[in-house]
């Protein structure tokens, strides 16, 4: 795939790393029932997918310059997506065959549908076979009376999948199809405009609303759930648009597993999950019935480094800091609201009818240009909203403020912590990457009176304490309990240093 002015856009790559490994077909199920023993197993068909440790390698180097190269990309933005040009790999230039190829990066108009389109293409031949098992879904890829988009996987993506592997369950198969159509009308430039799109796979742990692809721009090209790359962009059928991709999109894990998979990034942030019983935060007690939908703002290893090693020892190492290291991860995790970078899935509201009403915000692109959506704008030309997210620190709230300038979206916590990495799309919501540790602000001050979480100034365990204190489970503490505290991580400290 050819670029045109691509160079100065390399900091788009603030890509998900919703990646699949070998243990997560079994979570892929997406039901919350287990499918019975002597159902077929999909391992050997699963094996085959794309390697995990060498995607996971490769996400791993991105999650290290993503924040960087993201704040290098607001000043370029604007010169973008004018000038953009997608083109396809010569090996898919004839798509559909002789007659059918439109300008150079494109294929034209066809009289067909998306699912003759499909089947008509000598490169999709193996994605059209699954297709024709489910009715449903022919019709949803051959009626006109809706557009869709889809991310279709030539047969190329199929290679490794052995032919005398067992093949997976007719129920897993059909989410993975769903997973690859998008409901609307989404050319390649309305693609690049957006962060995440909604596709037909609906998911009981969002609360019955579309799962999501997250879709980057790199200098490598256009990748989908950052694996799967876009290689044959824009044929326009009659009922609406083909892409295709070189991996077969597989719908992601819950936001547990998801952080699991990057220890080198998120072992610090599991530990504490463990030692807290944070693990099944989101199916424990606390939240009283099953969530419908999840937001984690997850912060790496760095961003605890950057706490000092003082409050870390108090954290980790005492009995007491256990419960301030609770309610400090509690203070990252939302539940039955999902925010995404341009999308935010929040709980039922009452209409004036007294109806339940399902609260969820686009923030659309194409809105955003045409000044219909809402929103506050500034100066250049950027779009601002602002949301209180309730977290499970009783009810304490995180403000997030989303800055829409085109393609380009920053998140910002509490005024001053900005999301490093976004949109990590799970099956039960979404993790947001940050590289400082968020402490709810002093009780009597604002926001911007808070620790910023500069690396050059470490948090002592006296405000860290202080800042935490309202919210820890046990009654308050005395000034003589507190300077036992401290003594307590001297101790542990001095034997760190032997």
């Amino acid at each position: 795939m050819r670029y045109t002015s691509l160079l100065p856009i390399v900091a788009t790559i603030a890509v998900a790393f919703v990646i699949p490994d070998e243990a997560t077909a079994q979570q892929l199920a997406l039901e919350p029932e287990a499918e019975p023993p002597q159902a077929p197993s999909s391992s050997s068909w699963w094996d085959a997918l794309p390697s995990f440790d060498d995607l996971r390698s490769t996400a791993e180097d991105t999650l290290s310059s993503a924040a960087d190269a993201l704040e290098r990309q607001a000043s370029k933005l604007s010169d973008l997506l004018p000038e953009v040009e997608l083109t396809t790999e010569s090996e898919y230039a004839d798509f559909l065959g002789r007659g059918h190829v439109g300008r150079p990066g494109h294929h034209g108009s066809t009289n067909l549908t998306v699912y003759q389109a499909i089947q008509a293409s000598n490169y999709t031949r193996r994605f059209a076979a699954l297709v024709d098992d489910y009715s449903d879904l022919v019709d949803v890829l051959n009626s006109t009376k809706a557009n869709v988009t889809a991310f279709v996987p030539v047969d190329k993506a199929f290679e490794r999948i052995p032919d005398h592997g067992k093949k997976p369950p007719k129920e897993f198969i059909e989410k993975v199809i769903e997973y690859h159509i998008v409901p609307g009308y989404y050319p390649a430039g309305r693609v690049l405009a957006h962060h995440t799109l909604a596709t037909a796979l609906k998911s009981e742990e969002l609360g019955d609303r579309p799962q999501r692809l997250r879709v980057s721009l790199s200098l490598f090209g256009v990748r989908v759930n950052f694996y799967s790359k876009v290689i044959m962009v824009n044929l326009f059928c009659k009922n609406g648009i083909v892409h295709g991709v070189d991996k077969i999109l597989v719908p992601p894990p819950p936001a547990e597993k998801l952080i699991s998979l990057f220890p080198s990034k998120f072992s610090t942030l599991e530990l504490a999950a463990e030692k807290t019983g944070l693990h099944h935060h989101h199916e424990s007690s606390e939240s009283h019935h099953k969530t419908t939908g999840l937001t984690i703002f997850a912060p790496t290893n760095w961003a605890f480094r950057k706490l000092g090693p003082a409050a870390n020892a108090f954290l980790f190492n005492t009995d007491k800091g256990l419960g301030y290291l609770k309610a400090l991860l509690k203070y990252h995790i939302i539940v039955n609201e999902t925010l995404y970078s341009d999308a935010y899935y929040g709980q039922e509201k009452k209409d004036d009818n007294d109806n339940n009403k399902d609260a969820e915000l686009a923030l659309d692109v194409e809105k955003d240009i045409e000044g219909e959506e809402e929103g506050e704008v500034d100066e250049q030309g950027a779009k601002h909203y602002h949301l209180d997210l309730p977290t499970l620190l009783d009810d304490k709230s995180l403000a997030v403020d989303v800055a829409r300038w085109y393609g380009f979206i920053s998140l910002t916590i509490n005024g001053h912590v900005k999301v490093a990495i976004q949109d990590g799309v799970a099956k039960d919501g979404v993790v947001q990457v940050v590289n400082s540790v968020l402490i709810p602000p002093h009780k009597h001050h604002q926001h911007e009176d808070a620790w910023k979480g500069d690396e050059s100034e470490e948090i002592s365990v006296e405000e860290l304490m202080e800042r935490l204190q309202p919210f820890v489970e046990s009654e308050g503490e005395s000034v003589s309990v507190v300077e036992g505290v401290k003594d307590k991580v001297r101790e542990t400290l001095a034997w760190g240093e032997l």
